[in-house]
């Protein structure tokens, strides 16, 4: 166990002290004992380092809001304990910090497996909204959510320990830390950087995982020049909790294998296999339960989409399912065309402008629906703006600015409304 300075990390060892040093790396609300069941085997070749993110597991409260400050407290962590050079595995989250160890400090990794991972995590609407939920209702609501996200349903009902471990595992989550740690991946995207990831790269995914699925993990083994993908039968979103032998048998056999040599400083570069081409390697027999695909042909140049695919798209992330199904379901032969127009052009054009985020184009909307008296499309829009990261005080503030701008009647009219929807969307279902 450590003492944590606030620039540093939470971690413990496992293995041999003399032996190659190896990290594992938690996804979000979870700690390092999500690898309990990795360790006893990884030891007996690697020093096994774990570490927990700040607020969880005990850890101290000290956020950290982006992957690129995770990765320097741990590699603050690495330098204090005198380890310059390691193979790195991380689930989710802990794969983000993985990337940018990968693309930031390549001297320092010599090998790198990433599990449940993306180049970006969904859509940062989602995880702000997230925020929401746990500004107004603390972790609770996650908490029970959490075998959901991270479990089949099978194994779930079968283990009800383990689904009573992740809840509880969640729920002791700092709330502060957790927001953080939801606005961290809200803000990484790397799709751009994959092909300078010059590592050894096994990217490792659950067959169900419905967070970051086998989608997500062949976009990085396109993107990566040395990645090979594995998907496990079986599983969903925290793998290594529900196929332990399984992942445990693909760690050994990537970081047995496909250890890079040490970074040459004089040089600046780090001597690399003789092709940077994607092998097709046989497994181990030991390795049944695990489907090896070969990585994907690189793709096409993308080809902007149908202004309506994007715009029907963003009208249901910003305003949700539920809405657009029913103004969608309203239309006939009269106003089809209106849903049409508004859908390809308010939301698969103007909404798809990267000049403002969603969050601001929230305010700029409620604010010029209370200027134009449009009370009728405000619960809509508050609940939106609810969705895109906006908390209940920034709403309130954009109401009272109305007031002073747009007229004490319209600003009374609007906090009725919005009043209303935060209600709703802020009280946990029974």
């Amino acid at each position: 166990m450590s003492e944590t300075p606030p620039n540093t990390l939470q971690y413990r060892f496992d293995g041999p002290e003399d032996a190659p040093v190896l990290i594992l790396g938690p996804s979000l609300g979870t700690t390092w004992h999500m690898w309990d069941r990795q360790v006893p085997e990884l030891a007996q070749q690697w020093r096994v380092l774990r570490f927990d993110l700040p607020g969880h597991g005990g850890a101290p409260a000290h956020p950290a809001g982006s992957v690129a400050e995770l990765t320097a407290r741990l590699l603050a962590t690495l330098d204090s304990l005198g380890v310059q050079r390691f193979g790195y595995a991380g689930c989710a989250l802990g794969g983000a910090v993985g990337v940018e160890l990968a693309l930031r400090h390549p001297e320092r990794l010599a090998s790198l497996a990433l599990i449940a991972a993306s180049p970006r995590f969904g859509t940062a609407d989602e995880f702000r909204q997230r925020g929401v939920i746990v500004r107004t209702n603390g972790l609770d609501p996650i908490a029970r959510t959490a075998p959901d996200r991270w479990f089949t349903g099978g194994f779930a009902a079968a283990q009800p320990a383990i689904t009573d471990w992740a809840v509880q595992m969640v729920r002791t989550t700092d709330p502060g830390c957790y927001i953080a740690a939801c606005e961290a991946l809200a803000a990484f995207d790397v799709r751009p950087e994959l092909g300078r990831v010059g590592v050894p790269t096994l990217v490792l995914v659950g067959s169900e995982d419905q967070v970051t699925g086998p989608a997500e993990a062949r976009t990085l083994v396109a993107g990566i020049p040395d990645a090979r993908l594995a998907v496990v039968p079986g599983a969903s979103h925290l793998v290594p909790v529900e196929q332990p032998a399984a992942v445990t048998d693909l760690l050994v056999t990537h970081f047995s294998t496909a250890w890079q040599p040490v970074f040459d400083s004089a040089t600046g570069q780090t001597a690399l296999p003789a092709a940077l081409v994607k092998p097709v390697q046989a497994q181990p027999a030991q390795v049944q339960p695990i489907a090896e695909i070969a990585p994907a042909p690189a793709e096409p140049a993308a080809v902007r989409p149908d202004p309506y695919d994007t715009g029907i798209k963003i009208r249901r992330e910003v305003l949700g399912d539920a809405h657009v199904d029913r103004e969608l379901a309203q239309a006939d032969a009269f106003s089809a065309d209106f849903q049409d127009f508004v859908t390809r052009y308010a939301w698969g054009e103007i909404w798809d402008r990267p000049g403002l985020d969603r969050r601001m184009r929230s305010v700029v909307t409620l604010a010029a629906l209370v200027a134009a008296g449009h009370a009728e499309e405000l619960a809509p829009h508050t609940r939106a703006a609810l969705r895109g990261g906006l908390t209940p005080d920034e709403i309130k503030e954009v109401l009272l600015q109305t007031a002073v701008y747009c007229g004490v009647p319209a600003a009374h009219r609007a906090f009725r409304v919005a009043q209303q929807v935060i209600r709703e969307e802020t009280t946990p279902a029974e």
